[in-house]
């Protein structure tokens, strides 16, 4: 059965590397940039430090962004151009120069955490292009004597089943592409990034999904969701675990998942958007992260989240998608959230 968030998620924009994996439980804020009135690369690195925003997603290289982190001891994930996908599967010497332009010059003082080979591509027509981009940067990286994970985002949409939980598995246009990445990147030790929005669930299907079970509220554990000896009190636990058991009948055992996007908006005109919802969403989801308590499926081992997105963005698509952001371009809350729980 796919559950609503499957089909939902869909319309947004989703050797041992165990060194670099123990932020387990970490926050960060993904540094969108669709935006023609954002502030100077170095104000928003200010931000970050001062709101304790300890990670950052990056959607695609930029170097004045990149220069802003040096020294900065923010972790940082780096994201390439969905639309490089195919020269960096096809050609070595781009992933090499790729590597060389965005990572090599600031390898000594920025700390990278992933680069990440396109976001939301599987399934669809630039899929077949992940792994080998993949195994090309992996092997610029090595070649240019820097140990940075390598991995992909994916949407939620790369599930074709996911209630209750325990049934999670990839569709099986997807698992074509999910099943040799999920093995790769375990064998490596590597995470995959999946972005994951109960908020669109909700909008999807708000006459039936119980509001306070999406805002991981206290009373969500009226709506909670029993999965053989496993009980969900929030929808947020029960996609991650969807997809944790997909990565398992894919039999990648162990492979670790990281939320690279998850967030709720504060406006737009959709339903449930609003400051009061998107407040409780992201502040309720970092205590629930700094709890500790991990996932039922993941007891006691506590979900790397980053959420989106640092600023409410002018440029993309008029409704919810330009109302996610924690703070106006004037650098002013949108609402605040307290990041110094999460720290």
């Amino acid at each position: 059965m796919v559950a609503p968030w499957i089909l939902a998620c869909s319309f947004l924009l989703c050797s041992s590397w165990s060194s670099f994996l123990g932020a387990e439980g970490a926050i960060g804020v993904n540094y969108g940039m669709v935006a023609n009135n954002l502030p100077a690369p170095a104000q928003v690195i200010s931000m970050y430090k001062a709101k304790n925003i300890s990670y950052v997603r990056l959607f695609h290289p930029d170097k004045a962004v990149l220069a802003a982190l040096r020294d900065s001891g923010i972790g940082v994930v780096l994201g390439t151009y969905n639309e490089d996908l195919a020269r960096l599967a096809s050609n070595s010497s781009f992933a090499d120069s790729w590597v060389g332009s965005y990572v090599q010059p600031f390898a000594g003082t920025v700390q990278f955490r992933y680069i990440n080979a396109g976001n939301e591509v599987i399934p669809g027509e630039a899929a077949a292009n992940v792994l080998p981009a993949m195994r090309n940067l992996e092997a610029a990286l090595k070649s240019a004597g820097i140990s940075v994970p390598v991995t992909t985002a994916v949407a939620t949409s790369v599930l074709g089943a996911s209630y209750p939980p325990s049934q999670g598995a990839f569709s099986e246009a997807a698992s074509t592409y999910m099943a040799p990445i999920v093995t790769y990147l375990a064998s490596k030790g590597a995470p995959l990034l999946v972005n994951v929005y109960p908020y669109f669930a909700y909008a999807a299907d708000a006459q039936r999904v119980q509001l306070g079970y999406v805002l991981l509220s206290q009373s969500g554990a009226a709506a909670s969701v029993t999965d053989g000896g496993m009980v969900y009190t929030n929808m947020f636990d029960a996609i991650v675990d969807a997809t944790y058991a997909a990565v398992e009948k894919a039999g990648a055992q162990g492979l670790k998942l990281v939320v690279s996007e998850t967030g709720w908006p504060s406006g737009g005109g959709g339903v449930g958007a609003s400051l009061e919802n998107a407040a409780a969403y992201n502040n309720n989801l970092l205590r629930h992260i700094a709890g500790g308590a991990g996932t039922p499926r993941r007891p006691g081992k506590p979900v790397e989240t980053y959420l989106f997105a640092m600023f409410n963005e002018n440029q993309k698509p008029e409704g919810v998608e330009q109302h996610f952001g924690l703070f106006q371009p004037d650098m002013t809350e949108v609402y605040h959230v307290n990041f110094t729980a999460s720290s």
